[in-house]
């Protein structure tokens, strides 16, 4: 079997690629994952993953303190062979090292936002929880497609555990205090 109509490094070299590799690849797809050491390419986002991301970025500029930023779609490294492309971190605003960054490091973020996707759905669920809890990023949000309205499943690191524990089911407002004031109408999904 030939593989001469794909690019070479579509294949994963021995021991997989490097977080560091993603910036090296020529012509490699906007938005590819590293996850496991082998790349993941993101399918187009429907309708309500992006309408869904929208109200969660616009609520979190409103409700952030001074030293957090809010990132849509931007990859973190967690590891040697992970770096996923969240779509919503929260990062510590001394993260902005320099305009043409590509990444930012786990110890920088304080909060990741999935919204699960149907292509997606077993890495959003499952695998990358896991990577985020192992890289001990605090707080982690699973945004889950009920009918067309978002619903937002809080999670808290647990230090005892190393896994995350949920805190909330936001269904209409996500309304809390941890890791920061939040106050974001869920319904508002519907404006836009």
């Amino acid at each position: 079997m030939t593989h001469s109509s794909l690019p070479d490094w579509v294949f994963p070299p021995p021991g997989g690629y490097s977080a560091e590799d993603l910036d090296h690849i020529p012509n490699l797809p906007a938005h590819t994952e590293l996850i496991d050491g082998s790349l993941v390419f993101v399918t187009p986002q429907a309708s309500f993953h992006m309408r869904a991301l929208s109200l969660l970025e616009s609520g979190l500029r409103r409700t952030l303190p001074g030293d957090l930023r809010v990132r849509r779609e931007m990859s973190v490294v967690l590891g040697r062979a992970q770096r996923p492309e969240p779509d919503l971190i929260v990062i510590r605003a001394s993260a902005e090292q320099d305009p043409g960054q590509t990444f930012y490091r786990a110890e920088d973020v304080l909060l990741v936002a999935e919204v699960v996707s149907p292509e997606s759905r077993d890495r959003d669920r499952k695998r990358k929880p896991l990577l985020y809890a192992e890289a001990g990023i605090p707080h982690f949000w699973l945004v889950e497609n009920d009918s067309g309205h978002p619903v937002v499943n809080a999670y808290k690191f647990d230090e005892v555990t190393r896994s995350y524990v949920i805190i909330g089911v936001h269904q209409e407002i996500l309304k809390t205090s941890v890791p920061f004031t939040v106050d974001i109408d869920l319904t508002e999904i519907d404006l836009l």
